[in-house]
């Protein structure tokens, strides 16, 4: 009688110290991977996107629910919607059918952040919201001058107001995530251990790596921050462990758990940090608040 075959999860389960090798393998040998502490004004914001080119990994939930964190620690925290599906925007318990000013009017110029700016009061920090308008900036920044500074230039002006300013960038290299990587200081990379996973942040890296050399010398990889973890799943825990052996001190100490009411939060327009602050999801982003906060620390 034939042998059974093999489980179907061997092969991605053995393929994962590869794949994650490459990753680290193709990060930008200068400061886009570089720790050791930089000089820079203390009274200015620090801006970090964050960003993955794959779709479904946890960029919105991490980036509403740092920011809520943060504002629980004493930080002041804008958060900028750069996805048209404003996703982030109602997260925050904004309504994106109803804002006066966008992010895409603060791209083209017709207004600027100060006047556009809105608060969440559930969250407690201020939003540059966006709605489908801004799938509308795709094509008309195209032929602009400046295209991939706009946000960069129209967030100097805001940033003695902040301490941290996260921008929510969509699932894509375009030219909204440009200009994210563009303002940017550093990158927090959300992401699920899973095979597919490697795959897609071997491909975040190297678009990094190209900002970092020809947009932006001042981009790095803050940290990569395990999101939806589920420490009963094996192949979860090897890509764990391989993240943290290739990539050190760049992988985040705090570890975003699998949580539904994470899940549940935003149909509430509410952070899950606040939804349910006694929830294991808010309270390990509170942690990776205060964890954020040292790190960027080093960097000043």
């Amino acid at each position: 009688m034939p042998s059974p075959a093999s489980p179907v999860p061997a092969r991605p389960v053995a393929s994962a110290p590869a794949a994650v090798a490459r990753a680290s393998a193709e990060a930008p040998a200068g400061a886009a991977t570089r720790s050791t502490p930089r000089q820079a004004d203390p009274s200015r914001a620090r801006v970090f996107c964050i960003a993955n080119q794959k779709g479904g990994v946890g960029k919105t939930t991490t980036t509403v629910n740092l920011a809520a964190g943060l504002a629980l620690v004493g930080q002041r925290v804008l958060v900028v919607d750069l996805d048209p599906q404003g996703n982030a925007t109602m997260g925050s318990g904004i309504d994106k059918r109803r804002l006066p000013h966008t992010v895409y009017d603060v791209l083209l110029e017709n207004t600027t952040v100060a006047e556009a700016v809105q608060r969440s009061e559930k969250g407690g920090y201020d939003l540059l919201g966006a709605n489908r308008e801004l799938a509308g900036a795709e094509v008309e920044l195209v032929e602009v001058e400046r295209r991939n500074t706009r946000l960069k230039q129209a967030l100097a002006a805001v940033a003695e107001r902040y301490d941290f300013v996260l921008v929510d960038c969509p699932p894509s290299l375009s030219l909204l995530t440009l200009n994210g990587l563009c303002s940017a200081h550093g990158v927090v990379v959300p992401m699920q251990c899973e095979y597919f996973a490697l795959e897609g942040l071997s491909d975040l890296v190297n678009t990094i790596k190209q900002v970092h050399a020809n947009l932006n010398a001042e981009l790095q990889i803050i940290g990569l921050l395990r999101v939806m973890f589920d420490p009963r799943i094996t192949l979860q825990q090897q890509v764990s462990e391989q993240l943290k052996a290739h990539f050190g001190e760049k992988v985040f100490n705090t570890v975003i758990p699998r949580n539904v009411r994470l899940a549940e939060a935003p149909s509430y327009g509410q952070p899950g940090v606040v939804f349910d602050p006694s929830s294991r999801g808010a309270q390990a982003f509170i942690e990776f608040a205060r964890e954020m906060v040292q790190r960027v620390q080093t960097l000043r």
